[in-house]
């Protein structure tokens, strides 16, 4: 009889794993992004801490797509995964937020915070090469959660940095 229930269990179990990782490269995707980012801005408008994010992305990354092919270009994001995942603490929430760009929480830290973060991430990505590609660069935003800030604010003020970081040259935080 319980047969069903346990099976049941873990199909759902399943389910909700699929739903919240991105397939490829096993971190959160974009709507766990936005659902941790917003329990964590409540926490740090609550007790008054600080709250900063991280976003990124690789440099150039279409032209790896076509030199080398959508395929190798997954396995490309894979390894960068693994990177982003080595180089955080246990308490940041590194996530693919689309394509090539990826996203941090940074619970408890401040923008100097991320930014030193950014640069250890920009590190493990730079200083081993991959197979076909060599050096991989990457550009990343940092923004520092306001007082009246929603989640989508402070996304967007990362993701401006972001694109600012491009803007000047790329391969800069």
């Amino acid at each position: 009889r319980a047969g069903p229930a346990i099976w049941n269990a873990m199909r759902f179990a399943e389910a909700r794993e699929l739903a919240e990782l991105d397939s490829l490269t096993g971190l959160h995707n974009r709507r766990l992004f936005y659902e941790f980012l917003g329990r964590e801005i409540a926490r740090a408008h609550r007790y008054e801490r600080y709250v900063s994010v991280i976003v990124f992305d690789l440099d150039d990354f279409k032209r790896i797509n076509d030199r080398i092919g959508h395929l190798e270009g997954d396995a490309v994001l894979v390894e960068v995964a693994d990177r982003v995942r080595s180089a955080v603490r246990a308490t940041d929430i590194p996530c693919r937020v689309g394509g090539d760009e990826f996203a941090v929480i940074l619970p408890e830290s401040s923008r100097d915070d991320a930014e030193l973060l950014a640069d250890r991430i920009a590190t493990a990505i730079r200083t081993q090469p991959i197979d076909k590609i060599g050096a991989l660069k990457i550009s990343a935003g940092v923004a520092e959660l306001r007082p009246d800030d929603s989640a989508a604010d402070l996304f967007k003020r990362a993701d401006h940095a972001l694109y600012r970081a491009k803007n000047a040259g790329k391969a800069r935080i």
